[in-house]
Formats: structure tokens, C-alpha cells, sequence
């Protein structure tokens, strides 16, 4: 089952990768809005790598590692995990979560945070299992009024 599945960096997209991408973002979120030019400077960009995974050459999964120096140390964090409705079940998250704290440990970041709702009870086993700590904290989020 998982072993079908090549999970790697993307360096490019194609069109039918981002389609699946739109796809798999409205999964991801309600309220989230897809826009390929922003997927596409995220790929670009330096310090983010889309991690995504593949079954039979289709994009049915990703995750993506942002990674930031500071004075502590280099940082990294995981951010939108999500498989496909239909490749479910099938170990591709944690295929995707591993490949992260691999290449976490590659890079010698000192942590890698992720948040989850409480609610979310199979991924935060997921998460527990591929070795992710539950941490007392108050996580706060400031968002910005629009220019």
C-alpha cells in the first residue's frame, strides 16, 4: 500500500499538480482560498519546501516544512498536512511526516513544532506516534485588518 507511494520535495509543478493541490486545499480548509502564483513562490522560496506525495506519478498527498534561523537556533515548522479523501488510510501522512523529521534532523533544526485542533483525535496519535511531544502552551494568533 504506502510503498507505492514516492514522497519527495517538489522542485516544479504541473498543472495537473496544482489542480490536485486546489483540491487537496479545500480539504485542508474552508476558508482557504487557492492561488498558483502563491504556491508557486512558495516552491521558490528558500526556506519552505512542499513535501508532497505520489501514487502512481498523482499527487495525493502533501505537507510543508518551514525552517527560520534565530538567535535559539534554526527552527522548523509543519504545516498543512492532508491527504486526499481517497488515498486515506493508507499511511501517506506518515510516510509525508517522516520524510519531515528526516529532513529536520538532516538540517540540524533544534525544533519542529506543528499545531493541531483538539478535536482532531487520529492525527494527534499520528503525530504522537511519529514522535511529536504534546507541549503545555497558550498558542495565540494575531490576524493582521487588511490594508
Amino acid at each position: 500500500m504506502a510503498d507505492e507511494i514516492d514522497v519527495a520535495i517538489a522542485e516544479t509543478l504541473t498543472d495537473d499538480d496544482l489542480r490536485e493541490l486546489d483540491i487537496l486545499l479545500a480539504q485542508l480548509s474552508s476558508t482557504a482560498t487557492f492561488d498558483a502564483a502563491r504556491v508557486q513562490a512558495m516552491v521558490d522560496a528558500p526556506n519552505v519546501d512542499l513535501f508532497v506525495a505520489r501514487d502512481a506519478g498523482r499527487l495525493v498527498g502533501m505537507a510543508t516544512l518551514v525552517t527560520f534561523p534565530l538567535v535559539t537556533g534554526w527552527r522548523g515548522i509543519v504545516e498543512d498536512v492532508v491527504v486526499g479523501h481517497q488515498a486515506r488510510g493508507r499511511g501517506i501522512a506518515r510516510l509525508l511526516l517522516e520524510a519531515i523529521t528526516e529532513e529536520s534532523a538532516r538540517r540540524r533544526l533544534r525544533t519542529l513544532d506543528l499545531t493541531s485542533r483538539p478535536s482532531r483525535k487520529s492525527a494527534l496519535r499520528l503525530y504522537d506516534s511519529v514522535g511529536f511531544e504534546r507541549r503545555e502552551t497558550n498558542v495565540m494568533r494575531y490576524v493582521p485588518a487588511p490594508a
